[in-house]
């Protein structure tokens, strides 16, 4: 379930699959990944290092029946940045660099960042706009309006939401009419729901049920379960430390057996090989038990206790036992593991807290945006929402990726970074998973790579 429908304050995959279908972005994706136009009537223009154009369509309406124009887009902005300076987002590594916008008229719009930013198109994939009249509202949870091609109708806490087909919507309007999302965060209810022709789309469906769906699709996804490790305080602050609990983890055997071969080793970053940065050379560190408890042994930490966070919701595909798996190796290892699996939004609150880090914290990392710099300003550079270290080189490092606009100067610095973050171990590096979806018989659709669950998408006989 979302922890809130407001999609500048939260960055949570339940507000995303509903939201995705009401509010649209200045830039979209192909299902393949191509930065395409959406609200803009085609990509931008750069007029100098820290501007960027955008013309807009001049045929779109909200769905309260206000105009989309420059307006909208500047008061979406001008939002997004009120929020960051009141420290109540969790979305300032998408949108922090960003500085203001202005309107040029009602259909050309100037967005201004604090340096030269290469990401700032695919951003504009990711800020949802909204009308002019909510830009100054607190929390827009209750008052759900976007220009897509579903209009929201409810949400039923605790149990679903209601979506509807806007049969106005400046692209056509979609296929299905009608759209309904059940919270269920047990794994063997939702595959239930779906056999028993209840659900009509799952995700998250188990390995071990992929031979029993009716239908079932895959993706080589972008969720990157990693362990972000404390390298400041504790017992991770040694890098030795942090290197063992590295080669003591199986994951051909949480790849093979926890996740039935959908799922690949993961080479020590959380880059996937499409994206710009990834670095070649590196290889996953490989499993050494003896030399993880030599390690421990050496550190003196051997017995010692480490705390390792997960969640118990099930948000991510078999999270909660990928982290049980990890703790039986760190056990096997030497140390006291300290499990903890609290519930979603309590999760959330120990992963983005700043000030009181866990030794070791499950993310299961998304490039969202396609750009390494979501996963790098995130859980790699110092101050980043996600981040456990306070490494001042590989934060320059990032700081230099990000202004760069050159594509190989831009690549060869990431790929830098990631080999610093690696010889450091600032994280256990586990998997990269697919994305596994159940189907009824009546369904048609294709997983996207960005794992987008556009509704508009899918086809229902």
């Amino acid at each position: 379930e979302p922890t809130s429908l407001d999609p500048h304050l939260v960055d949570d995959g339940g507000e995303r699959a509903i939201n995705d279908n009401v509010y649209e972005t200045l830039l979209a994706r192909a299902p393949d990944g191509e930065l395409v136009p959406g609200l803009a009537a085609e990509l931008p223009t750069q007029i100098d290092d820290t501007t960027w154009q955008f013309s807009l369509r001049s045929d779109v309406t909200f769905h309260n029946g206000e105009a989309f124009n420059a307006a909208s887009v500047v008061g979406s902005v001008d939002r997004i940045i009120r929020l960051i300076e009141a420290g109540v987002t969790d979305n300032d590594g998408f949108f922090g660099v960003i500085t203001g916008a202005e309107a040029i008229d009602d259909t050309t719009v100037n967005i201004t960042t604090d340096g030269a930013d290469g990401v700032l198109p695919a951003r504009m994939y990711w800020l949802k706009m909204i009308p002019e009249s909510a830009s100054a509202s607190e929390d827009l949870s209750e008052s759900v309006v976007g220009t897509g091609p579903y209009t929201f109708v409810e949400w039923n806490r605790g149990e679903s939401a209601k979506l509807a087909a806007n049969a106005d919507y400046w692209d056509g309007a979609p296929a299905i009419s009608d759209v309904e999302y059940r919270f269920v965060s047990e794994s063997g209810s939702r595959f239930a729901g779906l056999l028993s022709g209840d659900y009509d789309v799952i995700t998250n469906l188990s390995p071990a049920d992929v031979g029993q769906a009716p239908q079932v699709a895959t993706a080589q996804g972008q969720e990157h379960p990693i362990l972000i490790l404390d390298a400041d305080e504790g017992i991770t602050a040694d890098p030795n430390v942090r290197r063992a609990l590295n080669l003591a983890v199986d994951k051909e055997a949480i790849a093979t057996s926890l996740f039935g071969g959908f799922a690949e080793i993961e080479p020590g970053q959380v880059l996937s090989p499409s994206i710009l940065g990834f670095n070649e050379d590196l290889e996953a560190y490989p499993y050494d038990p003896d030399e993880a408890k030599r390690l421990l042994d050496e550190a003196g930490v051997a017995g010692e206790s480490i705390t390792l966070v997960g969640e118990s919701s099930g948000r991510w595909l078999l999270d909660a036992e990928l982290v049980q798996a990890v703790a039986g190796f760190w056990e096997d290892a030497g140390l006291t593991v300290d499990l903890q699996l609290p519930e979603f939004g309590e999760y959330l609150d120990v992963l983005f807290d700043r000030d009181n880090r866990a030794d070791a914290i499950f993310v299961s990392s998304s490039n969202d945006i396609l750009d390494a710099d979501r996963q790098l300003s995130t859980y790699y550079q110092a101050g980043g929402i996600g981040s456990s270290n306070s490494d001042e080189a590989l934060s320059a490092l990032i700081d230099a990726g990000r202004s760069e606009l050159d594509t190989d100067s831009r690549a060869a610095t990431y790929q830098e970074a990631v080999q610093l973050a690696y010889d450091e171990a600032y994280f256990v590096w586990l998997i990269n998973n697919q994305d596994i979806y159940g189907l009824s018989e009546r369904v048609t659709w294709s997983p996207r790579v960005d794992s987008k669950l556009l509704v508009s998408e899918m086809s229902a006989a």
